[in-house]
């Protein structure tokens, strides 16, 4: 299966790009990085796309510095909106599959009794979400065969690109630092790994799947306070960890109270479990090296 990955150097287009190459002959990728495309230029994707050979179109590509964007919605409907609707409509030209990675805050709000399904309605509460879940919208009306996949609170060996690391890191390092840490507990998510979500995205190409929307994120929920908790603990760094509310870090894009999302759909569609949030910081902490 060819397959064109765009974004292939953050978080999680480095865990496709490791995936790949552990499967072996069934993928043959290519990449393409913003220093070859910049994706926010119309007539760029429409030559690049148009002159490269591909089955399925993998799109990483992402303005996603929730606070930044806030002051920046232009920019952020250029990548996350028009550009992922073009990517479809262009797809659908050549034949292709467009695989479009997404994210949990196209929902928000209030806390909530159970985790949102892809049958939910989104409701973002800021220019991230909103650009985000505008880009869903788009691409699957300029082409019914688009598929999208959720995911949220990411962590991966790369680090998050534009943001210096990611928030395992920086809860190790602060910790080291400080020996105190102060994480907000009133804000709930789907802690995940990018190399689980690396292996659901190929165990969805490689059965066929039918397109439509997965939430590909680990099992459990935790609030950031947890989160933090367990990664203080299981790294074994002897800080104290101590819950605050959101008011008491005011930060310039609203976060979703509540952005848990379901996983049931996927795992049944790969026909297997999604491990657990821990399992997967226990994998990622093992391989950092942050483990005795």
């Amino acid at each position: 299966m060819k397959v064109l990955l765009l974004g292939p150097n953050g978080q999680l287009g480095t865990d496709i790009r490791r995936a790949v190459d552990a499967r072996g002959a069934a993928f043959e990728l290519e990449t393409r990085g913003r220093e070859r495309l910049d994706v926010s230029d119309p007539e760029a994707l429409r030559t690049v796309l148009g002159e490269a050979a591909f089955e399925v179109l993998v799109n990483c590509t992402s303005y996603h510095k929730t606070d930044e964007v806030e002051k920046n919605a232009t920019a952020a409907f250029a990548v996350n909106t028009e550009a992922v609707k073009e990517m479809a409509a262009l797809c659908g030209a050549k034949g292709a599959r467009l695989l479009h990675i997404s994210t949990d805050y196209v929902f928000g709000g209030a806390k909530r009794a159970r985790p949102y399904a892809e049958t939910d309605p989104p409701a973002p509460v800021n220019v991230y979400g909103a650009s985000k879940a505008m880009g869903e919208t788009l691409a699957r009306l300029a082409d019914g065969g688009v598929t999208v996949l959720r995911v949220a609170s990411l962590f991966g060996v790369a680090g998050a690109s534009g943001k210096g690391g990611n928030f395992v890191e920086t809860m190790i390092r602060v910790g080291k630092e400080k020996g105190v840490l102060s994480v907000v507990d009133d804000t709930t998510m789907s802690p995940t790994a990018t190399a689980d979500v690396a292996g659901m995205l190929l165990d969805l190409l490689a059965a066929g799947a039918p397109p439509g929307v997965y939430h590909a994120v680990n099992s459990g929920e935790a609030s950031w306070y947890e989160f933090a908790s367990a990664i203080i603990a299981r790294a074994r760094i002897a800080a104290d960890v101590r819950p605050v509310t959101s008011d008491e870090y005011p930060t310039v894009a609203r976060r979703p109270a509540y952005s848990v999302l379901d996983n049931t759909k996927i795992a049944r569609t790969i026909g297997r479990p999604i491990p657990h949030w821990t399992d997967a910081l226990d994998r990622y902490l093992r391989e950092k090296g942050h483990t005795a």
